[in-house]
């Protein structure tokens, strides 16, 4: 009888007969032959030296012999008494039992041979290993149980939650579920994907990053509708405790302001915002002067009175580089206690501000700035819908002045070569704590919101024309002169969105760069984005210039520092956009899936890759451009009548067919 290995497991068997020069044919309990080659055989029973004869049948009385010897706690008694001395199976049992006869023997063997602590095996025998490694090798099992224990208790905790009971996450729970997590959101490429395996084995599913993602949903950790595609990037969602806690700091302990600050509380200043922002960061005045001319005031929030240069707030702001503004919700550039407090010009309350004080020729053309460090008061926090009313009811003459000079301020710019374009803009919100409400709103291109884009550019031109002046280096927006679609051409396409998008395909790219240059879409000859200080990093690098330059201090930023840093934060504004787009899209997906049913009228914007009948569509309802597939030809401009054939929002997947007029009204 000899022992073979078969798939990993101990095996026995009698030996039949010779196959061959030098195989051998053994059968096993079962009655099943096996071929082996004499290096395949582990180990021979005999008895006083001798193979004593076995029949098949014998086979399981043998191992049942066999198994009132298995006790692996006698190996440690063995290793004491022989310090340090090699034995075989058979001295083993000699020593163990006081008897060397088949069954003994083999069950030495056995216990040697899957000893992993006391005995290692040399030649054909078995060498004693050193107290130290002894000692070391019981406290890695004792570790190795330890982690055995930990991990049967963190799988049943999954399967208790799993079963709606509540369970307790531990820290090194945590840690375990960051590695499903990694598996989810990473895949293959995740460095620790085979602790997921053992997770996901161990509840009887499927090894992929969908069963993952499903678990963690089945956990209560993640909702249907995690964001991977925020997991997957490198966009930090918390703010680090240090950077908390100097914020708590600042709050409670503000450093002394190193600005002169011009007062300005005596204005009406009206911010105007959606209902929904939290971070207000301009506002706008009008003051009259002794002459009886009227002077504009643009107040835009000035959150570098709260940090310096390479602080731990302008670092953190750095690395973000934006405010970044998903369905769910936002996640800011600055902590929120700073960015919604004492950042926000905040109704009713006295706010630090950079004032911009312009006053227009009778054309709209800037005739005089100056541009102040300011307190101010914010006297209105109004919607645009607010405006509207107001400006329809004739009650505010200060709000009635902003808005004439705004009118003016776009027939300059449109006699400067402006290029207008209005085409329908969809914003989708999806509750961050019930996804279930999943909202679109076409925004209205009402004239309180070009107000306020009038307002902002202007504010943006002369921030330009003051570092100009001076010398300042700030980075500058500037976009390159289109070769726009003739009258003709336009005239020959429907009007509304398809000119617009017509229009929209022949605009270059808008830039960034030190020197100033023209900025063809606004007509200006140069431009900065200076007005949103709290969401964007470019606007507070150009905050810490100007107030640099009007209390008379050193820049902190020369042009070759502050090109670096540019190159620096691109890359986070790049990723930032890019993750936004891709959320949008998810959500947008998400809505025509949740209104599969439902036909959509829509219209062919233009041809994408006209020759493989990929188009692109605007679902004239909700504002939504979308590509498809178009299954037959279809000339731009021309109106559809659509239905989802199919959609799944997580494999980013949008099929659309025509509905007929029956099914629609269906």
């Amino acid at each position: 009888m000899v022992e073979f290995q078969l798939h990993g497991d101990r095996r026995l068997a009698v030996v039949d007969r010779l196959e061959g020069k030098k195989h051998l044919q053994v059968i096993d309990e079962n009655g099943t032959p096996h071929i082996l080659h004499p290096r395949q055989i582990d180990y021979v029973v005999t008895n006083a030296g001798e193979p004593p004869r076995f029949t098949v049948k014998q086979i399981q009385t043998f191992f049942q012999q066999v198994q009132e010897y298995l006790d692996p706690s006698s190996l440690e008694v063995a290793w004491e008494i022989l310090e340090g001395q090699s034995v075989t199976p058979e001295q083993l049992a000699n020593l163990l039992f006081s008897d060397v006869k088949p069954a003994t023997s083999y069950a030495a063997h056995c216990l040697l041979s899957d000893d992993k602590l006391y005995f290692k095996q040399k030649g054909t025998v078995y060498e004693p290993r050193p107290p130290a490694q002894v000692a070391d090798l019981k406290h890695q099992n004792q570790i190795a149980q330890a982690r055995a224990q930990e991990v049967e208790s963190f799988i049943q905790k999954m399967r208790d939650r799993i079963n709606g009971n509540t369970v307790e996450w531990t820290n090194s729970d945590r840690l375990r579920l960051e590695s499903i997590e990694r598996f989810a959101i990473h895949g293959d490429e995740a460095s620790d994907k085979s602790t997921a395996f053992e997770y996901l084995s161990a509840l009887k599913r499927t090894r992929s990053e969908v069963s993952a993602f499903q678990l963690l949903v089945d956990l209560g950790i993640w909702t249907n509708h995690e964001n991977l595609n925020l997991l997957r990037s490198q966009i930090p969602t918390k703010f680090p405790t240090d950077v908390l806690n100097h914020t708590k700091s600042t709050i409670e302990n503000p450093k002394p302001d190193p600005m002169q600050r011009l007062d300005l509380t005596h204005l009406h200043v009206y911010t105007i915002d959606d209902e929904s922002t939290t971070e207000i960061d301009d506002g706008l005045s009008v003051e009259t002067l002794a002459s009886g001319k009227q002077r504009l005031w643009i107040h835009i929030a000035d959150p570098t009175r709260w940090l310096e240069p390479n602080d731990i707030l302008d670092r953190e702001a750095r690395k973000r580089g934006t405010t970044i503004y998903l369905p769910t919700g936002m996640i800011p550039m600055f902590p929120p206690a700073l960015a919604t407090g004492a950042m926000s010009l905040i109704q009713g309350q006295i706010c630090h501000a950079l004032s911009f004080a312009v006053e227009l020729d009778e054309f709209g053309g800037v005739e005089h700035f100056e541009i102040h460090a300011t307190l101010i008061k914010p006297s209105y926090r109004l919607t645009y819908e607010d405006v509207q009313e107001m400006l329809a009811l004739s009650v505010e003459a200060d709000l009635e002045a902003i808005a004439h000079y705004a009118r003016l301020r776009a027939n300059w710019r449109q006699s400067q070569g402006s290029i207008t374009i209005n085409l329908p803009e969809a914003i989708i919100k999806a509750a961050p704590h019930d996804q279930d409400q999943l909202d679109i709103e076409v925004i209205d291109n009402s004239f309180a919101r070009q107000l306020v884009a009038e307002m902002m550019i202007l504010t943006g031109e002369v921030a330009a024309k003051y570092a100009q002046t001076h010398n300042i280096p700030v980075p500058y927006r500037f976009q390159g002169q289109p070769e726009l679609p003739t009258e003709e051409t336009l005239q020959s396409l429907p009007p509304g969105p398809v000119r617009e998008f017509a229009m929209v395909r022949c605009m270059q790219k808008g830039e960034v760069g030190i020197l100033p240059s023209r900025h063809a879409g606004l007509g200006l000859d140069a431009y900065v984005q200076v007005t949103s200080p709290i969401r964007r990093y470019g606007d507070v690098l150009i905050h810490f210039q100007l107030k640099a330059h009007i209390a008379g201090l050193p820049l902190p930023f020369t042009e070759s520092s502050l090109q670096d840093l540019l190159s620096m934060i691109d890359p986070a504004i790049y990723e930032a956009s890019q993750m936004e787009k891709q959320t949008v899209r998810y959500w947008s997906l998400e809505y025509l899936r949740r209104y599969r049913d439902q036909a959509w009228r829509a219209v062919l914007l233009d041809w994408l890759k006209e020759q493989d009948r990929i188009g692109l569509i605007l679902l004239e309802d909700i504002g939504i451009k979308i590509p498809i597939k178009m299954h037959r030809a279809a000339n731009v401009g021309e109106n559809l009548n659509l239905k989802v054939s199919d959609v799944d929002p997580r494999k980013d997947i949008i099929q659309f067919q025509e509905a007929t007029m029956a099914t629609d009204a269906a």
